[in-house]
């Protein structure tokens, strides 16, 4: 096979300018019947696919789409082959934790495929008859005309039933698993829950940003949870007017509050539904229930043109469109940033000396040059190489069509500091 020599200048891996060679046809071509043949096997070496000089060969615009389809093809064969037990028998697995889960299917099935909603019950801190009465309860407690209505059982009885870290790895698997065995469309995944419930969609809609077309709150407290990351999540917040225990009702207000004047800051972002039932304690009679139709309203867009990711609880490695290295992903960290064709504006940073901008034909035309500025200093110009590692980096672990980027580009946030 043909390899393709070109040369990276080592200072471009953090920042400055590189000079890379464009696409070449003739290895890209080869490098994709290279993948394609490797997709083959019996058992995929999903990491080998990153490496090596054949993973770092530049694609053309075809062929990275191509290979983009024949690693979603093939990550959807293993999937049903592996998983489909865990599927039938609703209980997924996390180390000795588990998390049964039952779902009702309504409505006619769209071209798109089916929304999704996750329905957390209330209960925790307590014994597991009365978080199973819970879930037993959540199971039935709201309809949807159209999509899969699924209550998982938390894998624990603690008080933070739903934000402990095992859940953010659980969420994305039993995302991963609908969208191929009931065909769930991922930009419609949505979560809600009530009391307990209410506390892990205050804490888990914002550091699962990028996984939800809306998120709903009802009756929760958000203990240390921040608003920030929900700039493309549409958020219900209601409570009760008199649901006084542990300041449920005057913390809700104060994040209604901090949502709206997010909105008013950023008018395309912060979209909110905020419903204080006046009169209601901590049952609201399913007066909150006004707001599911709401929120059906309401697609992900996976790569919106700013994002807010600031990280709390669970700390991640990516979120939308922007990534950092694996040292760098620490709770309290923050960055906001914004794209516009050809141009990405880093706006803030707080706690980060590396940004990954992750990009696909989407985005930007990826044959010509993409700059990354942060107010008036250039961190990066290049022309971004569309190859098949970051295709591959980009779907394992996530299991997103929408979330596969063909190229990335790394900046030294430091720089000019």
């Amino acid at each position: 096979m043909r390899v393709l020599t070109m040369l990276v200048l080592v200072a471009g891996l953090w920042g400055g300018t590189i000079c890379a060679q464009a696409p070449e046809p003739k290895a890209s071509a080869e490098a994709l019947a290279a993948l394609q043949q490797a997709l083959k096997a019996e058992t995929i070496n999903w990491q080998g696919l990153t490496e090596g000089t054949l993973a770092k060969v530049p694609l053309t615009r075809d062929d990275a789409a191509a290979a983009k389809e024949a690693l979603w093809q093939a990550h959807t064969a293993g999937i049903r082959r592996e998983r489909a037990d865990e599927v039938k028998n609703r209980v997924l697995k996390d180390g000795d934790l588990a998390m049964p889960f039952a779902y009702t299917v309504t409505g006619d099935k769209p071209a798109t495929g089916r929304s999704l909603w996750i329905s957390l019950h209330g209960g925790g801190g307590a014994p597991p008859r009365v978080n199973d009465q819970q879930w037993e309860n959540q199971k039935r407690l709201y309809k949807v005309e159209e999509g899969i209505y699924l209550a998982p059982r938390a894998p624990t009885n603690t008080w933070n039933l739903w934000h402990e870290g095992h859940i953010d790895r659980l969420f994305t698997r039993l995302i991963e698993d609908l969208v191929v065995f009931e065909d769930v469309n991922p930009n419609k995944v949505y979560v809600l829950g009530y009391s307990a419930g209410g506390d892990g969609v205050y804490q888990i809609g914002p550091r699962l940003a990028d996984r939800w077309a809306a998120a709903a709150m009802m009756a929760g407290h958000p203990n240390d949870a921040s608003p920030l990351s929900l700039r493309n999540v549409p958020f219900a917040l209601q409570v009760g007017g008199n649901d006084s225990a542990y300041n449920r009702n005057k913390v809700a207000r104060n994040w209604g509050d901090q949502l709206v004047k997010l909105h008013e800051q950023d008018p395309k972002g912060y979209e909110t539904y905020i419903k204080i039932h006046e009169g209601k304690g901590h049952w609201m009679d399913l007066a909150d229930a006004a707001a599911l139709p709401w929120m059906a309203g309401f697609t992900r867009n996976p790569i919106p043109e700013r994002v807010v990711w600031k990280q709390t609880g669970q700390p991640h490695e990516r979120s939308y469109w922007l990534a950092v290295p694996k040292d760098q992903a620490k709770v309290g960290s923050l960055v906001t940033a914004r794209r516009e064709k050809q141009a990405i504006e880093v706006e803030t940073v707080e706690g980060l000396d590396r940004l990954i901008v992750r990009l696909d034909d989407r985005m930007a035309d990826l044959d010509d040059e993409v700059v990354i500025r942060r107010g008036e200093k250039v961190l990066l110009q290049a022309r971004p190489l569309r190859t098949i590692s970051t295709l591959v980096s980009t779907l394992v672990g996530r299991g997103d069509r929408d979330l596969m980027f063909s190229a990335e580009m790394a900046v030294d946030l430091t720089e000019g500091q």
